[in-house]
């Protein structure tokens, strides 16, 4: 985000005035790859956890098998994994930018086989393929889930620099909605594409957007692992 770019350079700067004046070594944090994994077990252990108590879908086994499900669920594990280790990155100044066009690939490619899922969807049912019904508890179930991972996350996210607040907590939310929308596959039997597409993968964006409008009064410097 654009906005994000004067605050990256005035915190860049802070962080070496604050460096500068303290006396104690500072201790690099690992690498987004190497935190990332303890992140990824506990969130999907809570998501499994969700799923036995909600009561798996009876059609799961079937679902398991199928190449669709089994593609539209590892994107959006991936897109949930990507957004993870661009928001630590971008937490660790000298990581570089390019880390924030991390999960636009895999998200690319789960919007990619739900759009696909929706061609089918209509050629397989026609009109009934494309049409609209109201289900709220999509939005209840992915934040219900998400809500110990993007804690988490957030907490994690403390130990670095908040260089771009803004992109860095929108990535944080998206990648615990992500894991939400993930584990609510498991048991809520919804598999018509548009649906999905509109009021899953729509609040796991809505969502995003929320946090990166409240990015700045979250994520603050004076809140950072850094010495004061």
């Amino acid at each position: 985000m654009q906005g994000d770019a004067p605050d990256h350079a005035r915190a860049t700067e802070a962080m070496i005035d604050r460096l500068s004046r303290a006396a104690g070594p500072v201790r690099p944090l690992p690498p987004p790859w190497k935190r990332v994994p303890g992140w990824l077990a506990l969130a999907l252990g809570f998501a499994v956890a969700m799923i036995w108590a909600i009561g798996p879908r009876p059609d799961l086994a079937e679902r398991l098998v199928d190449a669709r499900f089994l593609l539209e669920q590892g994107a959006a594990l991936a897109t949930a994994i990507a957004a993870a280790m661009a928001a630590l990155a971008l937490t660790v100044p000298g990581m570089g930018r390019g880390w924030r066009l991390v999960p636009v690939l895999p998200g690319t490619l789960w919007l990619g086989t739900l759009g696909l899922g929706c061609l089918r969807d209509w050629a397989a049912m026609g009109p009934e393929g494309l049409r609209l019904s109201p289900d709220p508890a999509c939005f209840t179930f992915i934040a219900l889930i998400g809500s110990l991972p993007v804690v988490v996350l957030y907490m994690m996210l403390r130990r670095g620099v908040p260089l771009a607040p803004r992109l860095t907590l929108a990535l944080a939310v998206l990648a615990s909605a992500a894991i939400g929308n993930f584990a609510l596959r498991f048991f809520h039997m919804q598999d018509v594409a548009l649906m999905v597409l509109v009021w899953q993968v729509g609040a796991v964006m809505l969502m995003a957007a929320l946090a990166a409008l409240a990015g700045r009064r979250i994520l603050r410097w004076s809140d950072s692992g850094l010495p004061a």
